[in-house]
């Protein structure tokens, strides 16, 4: 069994910036208690043990809520380029994933180069963070968010 020190556990926190924080969080504030399953109760410990930093301060080699990047299932070798968005604008033949998706979740505030483990639909997933692109910033608000 793998013994992790106290520094090495914080370094696994994932890191979001404070509007992507403040955006995750009032979409989860205001989800309608039909959608609220797993994925939610998992990003929610996710956004709780994050680190919050400035938007100014953030890496963009770390996924943010509308970066675009590429990962690698390490089992299969397959390569997979994605966008990381809200519920309203995720579509899957333009690649792009909700922030309420169990990769969205998996990979919200981690940097490109980590690899990370997930249970996704099908078992367990280990993902490489391949390339990341710093992302345009949008102006969704609240109200946006649950159309």
């Amino acid at each position: 069994m793998a013994t992790y020190t106290f520094q090495k556990l914080l370094l696994m926190k994932p890191i979001l910036t404070n509007s992507d924080y403040k955006t995750i969080h009032s979409l989860l504030q205001n989800l309608p208690s039909r959608l609220k399953g797993k994925e939610v109760s998992l990003l929610q410990k996710e956004i709780k043990s994050a680190e919050i930093i400035s938007d100014e301060a953030i890496s963009e080699d770390i996924i943010q809520l509308n970066s675009r990047f590429e990962v690698q299932e390490l089992l299969s070798g397959k390569f997979m380029n994605l966008q990381l968005v809200l519920p309203n604008q995720a579509d899957l033949k333009q690649n792009r994933i909700s922030i309420l998706s169990p990769l969205g979740v998996a990979l919200i505030g981690f940097r490109q180069g980590m690899t990370v483990e997930w249970t996704l639909p099908g078992g367990l997933k280990k993902l490489q963070i391949i390339r990341v692109e710093k992302p345009l910033r949008s102006t969704s608000t609240t109200e946006t968010i649950l159309k």
